[in-house]
Order: C-alpha cells, then structure tokens, then sequence
C-alpha cells in the first residue's frame, strides 16, 4: 500500500513536525507574530500555487475520480483556506503592499517548483502524490494539537480549521486514491510517485524552519565586483 510505504520513509520529517519548535510554539502561544505573519505571506504563495497545480492535474487526468477529486481540493481550497488566510491578514493588517515587498523565501519557491516538476519529469501519478502530504500532515497535526488548543485566539483558529471531520474525511479519500493509482503504476511510476511524496514531506518540515527563522535568500559576496 503506497500510503504506508511512504509515511514509512518520512519519519524523520512527518512525526518531527510535531516537535518542531514552530509547532510547539504555536500551540503553547509563545509563537512570535513575526514569524506567523511571515508563514502567512509565504503559505498565500504556497497555496495560490498548490490550488493551480491541483487545475493542472486534472485537466490531463483520465480517471474520473481522480480528476473530481483534484478538481473539488482546488475549489475547497478557494472556498476555505485561502480565504480563511484572507481573515487572518486582515487581522494582522497585512497589506497588500506588505506582501508585494516580502520576498518568496527560498523553501516556498522550491516546493512549489518541486510539484510542478512532477508534471515534466514525473508523472500524473507522481504529481498527485506530491500533493499529499500537506493535506495530510496539516490534519494530524490538527488533530494532536486540538487535544490541548492553544491560548492564543488567532492560533486555535489556524489548528481548527484542520482538526475536524471534514478535513478527515477529504485526506482518508485522498488516500484511498492514491493507493489506487499506486496499484495500477508501473514500476518506473511507483518510484516517482513514493519520491514526490518524500520530498514533499521533507518541504512540510522545512516549511516549519523558513517560518522560525524568517529565512531569506543568501545575499553572496556583498563586496564582489563583477569581471564583465
């Protein structure tokens, strides 16, 4: 089951989410605002992308079911997501202009060109399996972290939106038609599909580190001249 195989290979990654100091941070209430505004304005990259992608998919998918299901993550993801990030910068007052002038951090950029990827090198298999860890690790991470809540209104708010039944219920289909698809791949396409899911879940934990440490691109020699 492909689903198994490739939480099995993720462990560093997937369960030290969990631990990661953004997450204990954010359920305790100590997280900064900075770096919450910061993993706002990066993940409204992120899921502007990762909603298109989902379009992508399936306008060249032929499974039927496949194709629904990408096509109702992408307006979910319009309808509730993004637009719950919406309400969160308007909250914080994060402007227009503020957005405009935060550069992509190097972490978002490269997973995102990481799931587009799968749509050159990979395969459609590969590329829906890249898009599963987020759903997915986002809902266990509700889920633990709804146990306790957080002080913090605007945090509970964040771990709300994917400790319920629903999102539940959209990863546990997720997941059904993944290890169909997986099922039906050939041998070449299964290894594309368990190392997108690898990656992506190694993008979810640095996803946590970009937003900790505000990372930002290397400036390079400052003092270097150019020989042209």
């Amino acid at each position: 089951m492909f689903t198994k195989k490739a939480r099995a290979l993720t462990i560093p990654h997937w369960e030290g989410s969990f631990s990661h100091p953004f997450i204990k941070e954010l359920q305790d209430g100590s997280l900064g605002a900075e770096e919450f505004r910061y993993y706002l304005i990066q993940d409204r990259y992120y899921l502007e992308h990762f909603s298109r992608i989902h379009l992508l998919i399936a306008e060249q998918m032929k499974d039927k079911e496949v194709k629904e299901m990408l096509l109702t993550g992408a307006k979910h993801l319009a309808e509730g997501e993004i637009s719950i990030r919406e309400g969160f910068f308007k909250e914080l007052n994060i402007t227009d202009e503020e957005i405009a002038s935060t550069p992509i951090a190097p972490t978002a950029y490269n997973y995102v060109s990481h799931m587009y990827r799968q749509l050159l090198d990979g395969s459609l298999k590969s590329a829906v399996a890249g898009l599963l860890p987020c759903a997915w690790l986002y809902q266990e991470i509700g889920v633990e972290l709804i146990k306790t809540g957080s002080p913090t209104s605007l945090y509970q708010r964040w771990i709300e939106t994917y400790s319920g039944e629903e999102a539940a219920k959209d990863v546990a289909h997720q997941c059904t038609l993944i290890n169909r698809l997986y099922e039906s791949a050939d041998e070449k396409e299964k290894q594309q599909m368990i190392d997108a899911f690898v990656i992506s879940s190694r993008m979810e934990y640095l996803f946590w580190d970009m937003s900790y440490t505000l990372q930002k691109w290397p400036e390079g020699d400052v003092n270097a001249t150019s020989k042209y």
